[in-house]
């Protein structure tokens, strides 16, 4: 698959309209993030995940496989989706319609650097809204050295273009 450029978007936020995704396109979005332990114990104490496996490095080192803390999946799932925002639905998304096909198949570790692609999967018109139409977004997480840490088929629900608009 190659990757396209999406054309520019005329939303002042400088999300994507509708009409502007082609499926089929690749994106590699710009922002990468290395992700930390306070990531870690943040998100797990505010999401009440009492889970060692993320927040007790002991536990880790000394009754698991990966001899340090996994970085909170849900934590990677919900990053890899707003590392896309900036380049594909800011100001422009109506919704989220859902996620699917979610999966991490490497681990993540405080110090990992992940970078993030989207793929356009499909879209189609929205059947009960004129002004929008659903988009099928393929996000995949990489870490540094280029292993698949995550990936999710997510369905957003996207403004159209406002009329007059070219």
């Amino acid at each position: 698959m190659t990757d396209r450029t999406i054309p520019a978007s005329t939303h002042p936020r400088g999300g994507l309209y509708y009409e502007d995704f082609e499926v089929g396109a690749r994106l590699r979005h710009r922002l990468t993030r290395t992700v930390t332990q306070m990531d870690n114990m943040l998100f797990s104490n505010l999401t009440l995940n009492p889970q060692p496996l993320h927040i007790d490095a002991h536990f880790c080192a000394t009754e698991t496989e990966w001899g340090r803390p996994l970085m909170n999946s849900l934590f990677t799932l919900g990053l890899m989706i707003g590392i896309s925002v900036n380049d594909t639905t800011v100001g422009t998304t109506i919704g989220n319609l859902g996620m699917t096909e979610t999966r991490f198949p490497a681990p993540l570790f405080e110090g990992d650097t992940i970078s993030v692609t989207t793929e356009i999967a499909a879209k189609r018109e929205s059947r009960s809204r004129p002004d929008a139409g659903i988009v099928e977004f393929v996000h995949r997480a990489y870490k540094q050295d280029g292993t698949l840490v995550a990936e999710c088929r997510r369905q957003g629900l996207m403004r159209k273009r406002p009329p007059g608009e070219a």
